[in-house]
């Protein structure tokens, strides 16, 4: 029977003699120091460590509020008088020749469905935003608008796997795996990537949306839970000591090293990582969560009635704390934004309502952000799958169908330029008058923002180089940067 250490030394002689002092033999070193030190040492050297951008950045750190469903723009942010001027009357054939819709047939006329909102001028800039929104009107100044935003899919999950990962086919990496990825995350304690959910339902995609594809699995998103647990399993059981934990971890540990040692297969470091997160995680995931030294002027700015209620106002203040600990990449996603008109989805009671779900907490990250002197080196993003169309749908209430040439997203901090609006739709909404920018284009600005070339971030899989924008052309929208 080997002893402890005669284990330890037989593993690391197999492991440096087969492959030399590489990054996998320094982290087998530091796993079987045995120490929680040491892994936490391994930790910040490998994978997930800090790097420095290859230029000059901007940002560190995104926060990106999701709106799953695809919000209207037309009621919310794209002011068009002449749509509730010739509300009613249909659609210009020349609109729709060759389009196609989720539940339209553009063979037939449709009509015009002008708003019911109210639209207002705000700020020095004289932003029109609806009265749907009253809170995000008052921080008009401090955001830029895009609203010529252009996607490629219709229908809701491929075209959110699109937003997320430049494709609407399952297996790639998404926007937090690509950033940890590139620049690993400055949190030692917590994943660099955080996915929280709020709303009726989890967004249609589900976790594939947060997949860190043909990336190590250590890049992939982790879903904090909002009530019980942050993430199920992580507490020790109570029949559970310390000791017998550090037993069962050590040799955990130990077994995992022996198997990379032998076989070099990455997945296996991942679990290494994982378990090693998974203890850190034990202390700082219910330090995350819990409000508790959150001043009252804090939970009132955003709204928090109930420090405890799971609600997308606390996944907000989550998501600054989040930023303060250094976390690369927050993904907040809140349903239901997809009003086609019904008894559950329209756009007389629903849409106001979700809209008031959002609007207080979105102002207040903003607000707070800027307070702590966090939103100059961070970037917000607002937006959806897609917009809505022009035309109503005939159902037992209004709303609007899916629609991918034009739709509005807003953004703040990490170098955007403050207080504009950027694009120009017709007198429809339906399209871009000019600049049009696509989901491609967005990647390729945010990646240049924390210092990366989209053209030289690739990933080489089945013989092919991966990037987040494709192969098609993408640029970076300069326009919209200070």
């Amino acid at each position: 029977m080997q002893t402890e250490n005669e284990l330890k030394n037989r593993t690391r002689r197999h492991f440096f003699g087969e492959c030399g002092m590489g990054v996998g033999s320094m982290a087998l070193a530091s796993l079987m120091a045995g120490s929680s030190n040491a892994a936490m040492t391994e930790q910040q050297s490998g994978a997930m460590a800090a790097k420095a951008p290859p230029f000059p950045a901007r940002a560190k750190r995104v926060i990106f509020l999701f709106m799953a469903g695809g919000p209207s723009q037309l009621d919310m942010f794209d002011h068009k008088p002449m749509l509730n001027k010739l509300s009613g009357e249909p659609m210009p054939q020349s609109f729709l020749e060759g389009k196609r819709f989720a539940f339209m047939n553009s063979s037939h006329r449709t009509n015009l469905l002008g708003t019911r909102r109210q639209f207002r001028q705000h700020g020095e800039t004289g932003s029109w935003v609806s009265d749907v929104l009253p809170h995000t009107a008052s921080i008009v100044d401090k955001l830029t608008f895009i609203k010529t935003c252009k996607t490629d899919l219709f229908n809701h999950a491929p075209a959110k796997l699109f937003m997320n990962t430049g494709s609407g086919q399952f297996g790639r990496p998404s926007l937090g795996s690509w950033l940890t990825y590139g620049l690993g995350s400055e949190s030692t304690d917590l994943p660099g990537f955080v996915v929280l959910q709020s709303g009726p339902r989890g967004p249609r995609g589900g976790s594939v949306l947060w997949s860190s594809g043909m990336l190590p699995t250590t890049y992939q998103g982790v879903p904090l839970r909002n009530k019980g647990e942050p993430i199920l399993n992580l507490t020790t059981p109570s029949v559970v000591t310390t000791e017998q934990q550090e037993d069962v971890f050590r040799a955990v540990r130990e077994l995992n090293a022996q198997r990379l040692a032998l076989t070099g297969d990455g997945e296996i470091a991942t679990r290494i990582n994982a378990y090693e997160m998974a203890y850190r995680m034990q202390t700082s995931a219910p330090e995350l969560m819990d409000t508790a030294g959150e001043t009252k002027e804090t939970l009132d700015l955003y709204g928090i009635k109930d420090p405890g209620e799971s609600s997308f106002a606390r996944n907000c203040l989550l998501a600054r704390r989040l930023a303060e600990r250094g976390v690369r990449f927050v993904q907040l996603y809140h349903t239901n934004w997809d009003h086609h008109g019904g008894p559950t989805e329209n756009l007389e009671e629903h849409l106001p309502s979700v809209s008031r779900d959002i609007d207080q907490p979105c102002m207040a990250l903003i607000r707070d952000l800027e307070q702590r002197g966090l939103l100059e080196d961070t970037i917000v993003i607002w937006g959806g799958e897609f917009g809505r169309t022009p035309m109503g749908e005939v159902r037992e209430s209004t709303g609007r169908n899916h629609h991918i040439d034009a739709f509005t997203m807003w953004f703040a901090g990490g170098g955007f330029k403050p207080g504009i609006s950027f694009g120009e739709t017709d007198e429809f909404g339906f399209g871009p008058v000019d600049q049009a920018v696509p989901v491609r284009d967005i990647h390729a600005t945010l990646l240049n923002q924390l210092g990366i070339s989209h053209e030289r971030l690739t990933v080489r899989a089945q013989g092919l180089d991966f990037r987040l924008t494709g192969v098609l052309p993408a640029r970076v929208v300069k326009e919209v940067l200070s």
